[in-house]
């Protein structure tokens, strides 16, 4: 860099003044400006440590013009809502760990940061420094043979001191997030490194400590297995002074960190050290005598182009990894914080209203007896639990211009419409969305059952009304008038708008509309049956009813009743589909087949044609038909929304509709 990167601070905490020391000696940056909530607090700081520009808050330092990169040292609840206003802000964003609370703000963050064209990363500055990358280095030449097991430990012993962020569960305290962050990283870093990766995942983590009266954990353990049988022991607290130390086992022996996470042994002592079974152990000692914090922020400057660092330093994919495992550790023990709980959640994590997005790429149609119209992809809600989750994939949906949510009586035992219902109290849209309800599903499926579990439904979604109501089965045994009668009586009380059938056959559903036209009553408004460019050849769940094929396509143009297709990206096969790919018996059952892996390859042949992905392509298939359709979308990730939403913006000709699904 020809000039140095200008730093500005958020918070004015210990932490800070030794992020202030770092940068001082870098050899790429300087701090120039100081933000807290006091301009006495700023200005203390900014005399300690030369920081001239000082502000007494943290919306002035995002404001100045001089402040190109953001190092936030704030308690780790402020973490998401102001590394997200950094990136708003145009500034690069060094955040210190852990990135947020929890792997759903995470994702937040990463987003933000990618839309705004930012630098991210998270703060483990153990992982930036020449002595973890010679501990990869020494566990990919195998010097210790195959690795076996790992130790990672990282506690301290803090007073009793209610008052302090360590055990206020308000602030984050507790050991897992503050100091355990450490231990899990290193554990995936050594297991990815053991099999030729940046990282891994664990396939199990099990925990088990101690969560005070505060509702923090004081001492943690958890133990991880990861793929090739690798396990790792990961300890943390904050009541109990431990051996903070790092060891990995091996076949052939095993390295020592005496000091693995501020990277400063003892004087003359070495950094690494490798045990070898009868034989003298070898100490590694490396010539570092920079600032640990400087090598963090020389770091980032050194990436800034990139908008991300390299491995073994903290990447996105990397930190999202550790948030999930965190999560699964603090679950072990039932640590949740008052920033996960519901009443939290009143505004979105940049604590400003929720808005759509300028710009949104969202299409949108019409559904007879709804009067808003309805957002052509529709979130599926079947796999959110929790209320900070569902608010981060749902007010992202709907700042990306989406308004239908799908949600049914079965889900998770209602745990699913209680969550929903929930996001919609706190978010004040329920007149602003389309709400697609189901029930009835087999064996309930009758007019006495519908009655009871749409009433059931309503109350957990915190609404009086349905948008769209639709029978998640049929039951052939009952004439279809008895659906149509009852159906009718509950829009006519105003509990539903209009109503439709999921995995109803065309005929009962063509038979169901003659009932409803003779006796002037409303018909179905919509079917929802699975719909894709890759053909269902068995059903994913019993019942499940197909329209793939011609002869319903035939029947939507004709009858001009929308549908609303669910795994209308056949469930991952566009991402994964390859007939070497066994490891998902259900995808295999469902949709391997050779006509299909033809499909995949013509999309895939477009996909590049079109500089997008194969499963936008498979989206666009579905929106680009000759009738009404919606295509319901069932993502985990913000990154999926992402990306499922690029297929948006493809255009499909007729007669490439056609040729994908080898009509031409």
């Amino acid at each position: 860099m020809n000039k140095r990167l200008a730093w500005g601070i958020l918070g004015a905490g210990r932490i800070a003044g030794v992020f202030a020391r770092g940068v001082a000696v870098s050899r790429t940056g300087k701090a120039v400006a100081i933000g807290s909530r006091a301009r006495a607090t700023a200005e203390k700081f900014g005399g300690e440590f030369g920081v001239k520009r000082c502000h007494g808050s943290y919306e002035a330092l995002l404001a100045d013009p001089e402040v190109e990169a953001v190092y936030i040292a704030l308690p780790h609840p402020m973490h998401a809502e102001w590394a997200i206003k950094s990136a708003e802000a145009g500034k690069h964003i060094l955040c210190e760990k852990p990135l947020t609370m929890n792997h759903a703000e995470a994702m937040a963050v990463i987003e933000a940061a990618r839309r705004h064209d930012v630098f991210l990363m998270e703060a483990f500055m153990y992982r930036c420094h020449p002595q973890t990358k010679k501990l990869v280095e020494l566990v990919r030449q195998g010097e210790i043979g195959e690795v076996r097991a790992i130790q990672a430990t990282f506690s301290f012993y803090f007073g009793w001191n209610p008052k302090s962020r360590v055990f206020a569960n308000k602030l984050g305290g507790g050991g897992i997030l503050d100091v355990g962050c450490y231990c899990v990283s290193m554990s995936r870093l050594v297991a990815g490194a053991a099999m030729g990766k940046d990282f891994v995942e664990p396939t199990e983590v099990k925990g088990a400590g101690h969560v005070g009266k505060t509702g923090v954990d004081e001492w943690a353990v958890a133990s991880l297995k990861f793929p090739g049988d690798i396990v790792a022991q990961v300890t943390a607290g904050v009541r109990v002074a431990q051996e903070n130390v790092v060891r990995v086992f091996g076949s052939e022996g095993w390295i020592e960190i005496p000091s693995p996470w501020l990277c400063a042994p003892l004087k003359g002592a070495p950094h690494l050290m490798i045990h070898y079974p009868g034989k003298k152990c070898r100490a590694i000692r490396l010539q570092v005598s920079r600032n640990l914090y400087a090598i963090e922020a020389d770091t980032v400057a050194d990436h800034l182009k990139q908008r991300q660092a390299s491995s073994p330093a903290m990447t996105w994919d990397d930190t999202l990894g550790n948030m999930k495992t965190l999560d699964a550790w603090r679950e072990s023990l039932g640590v949740v914080y008052e920033c996960e709980r519901q009443p939290a959640w009143r505004l979105p994590l940049n604590k400003r209203p929720l808005v759509v997005r300028a710009r949104a790429p969202m299409k949108y149609g019409r559904i007879e007896g709804i009067d808003t119209p309805v957002s052509r992809l529709i979130m599926g809600c079947d796999n959110q639990n929790k209320i900070a989750r569902g608010c981060v994939m749902w007010d992202d949906f709907i700042e990306r211009g989406g308004n239908c949510f799908d949600t049914a009586h079965i889900y998770h035992g209602g745990l699913n419409e209680k969550i929903l219902g929930q996001w919609l109290r706190l978010r004040n849209i329920r007149k602003e969305i389309a709400l697609i309800v189901k029930g009835a599903h087999t064996p309930f499926c009758d007019p006495a059952h519908l009655a009871s579990q749409l009433t059931l439904s309503l109350e957990r979604l915190q609404t009086d009304y349905a948008d769209l109501y639709l029978m998640h089965r049929d039951n052939p045994d009952i004439p279809v008038g008895e659906f149509v009668d009852a159906l009718n009586e509950h829009r006519r009380k105003g509990r539903i708008r209009a109503f439709g059938g999921s995995n109803w056959s065309l005929e009962r559903v063509e038979a169901a509309n003659r009932y409803a036209k003779r006796r002037g009553l409303a018909g179905f408004s919509a079917v929802s049956n699975n719909f894709s460019l890759a053909r269902m050849i068995a059903p994913i769940w019993p019942g499940c009813i197909t329209a793939s094929d011609r002869k319903s396509r035939a029947w939507f143009r004709k009858t001009g009743i929308p549908l609303l297709a669910w795994s209308s990206q056949a469930r991952g096969f566009f991402v994964v589909g390859d007939p070497r790919h066994r490891g998902d018996p259900e995808l295999v059952r469902s949709w391997y087949r050779e006509d299909n892996f033809r499909r995949l390859a013509r999309a895939k042949k477009l996909a590049k044609k079109k500089g997008v992905l194969p499963i936008n392509i498979a989206l666009a298939y579905v929106l680009g038909q000759s009738f009404p359709t919606f295509a319901l979308i069932g993502t985990q990730t913000l990154a999926e929304t992402r990306t499922s939403l690029l297929g948006l913006e493809v255009e499909l000709a007729p007669k490439e509709v056609r040729w994908l699904n080898l009509e031409e």
